[in-house]
């Protein structure tokens, strides 16, 4: 299994949601999530963390309410939000970072 530390450090942008099992708009989020994956296909990375399983992770970048949407490329925070997020805003973000 890949660490979270070497899948931010990616060259292309990496798209981290940070959700919760009984989360309602995180549900809501899944169906936007995997279109935005297939819209940007190679160029971005989307990863969901849940973080009743890595409450840790969840910790470490202080995520108080879910989903918490944040952008990595090459180890650094690039754009956090958090709140359901159209799939137009999400893909407008990434592609700053291809």
């Amino acid at each position: 299994m890949e660490k979270f530390e070497d899948i931010i450090k990616s060259d292309r942008p990496v798209l981290i949601d940070f959700y919760a099992t009984w989360c309602g708009p995180c549900k809501m989020m899944h169906p936007i999530l995997e279109d935005v994956a297939k819209d940007v296909g190679e160029k971005a990375r989307v990863i969901k963390i849940d973080i009743d399983k890595n409450n840790e992770l969840a910790s470490v970048y202080s995520v108080r309410s879910v989903p918490t949407l944040m952008i990595f490329k090459q180890g650094e925070m690039k754009w956090r939000t958090s709140g359901l997020t159209q799939a137009a805003v999400l893909e407008a973000e990434l592609a700053k970072y291809y």
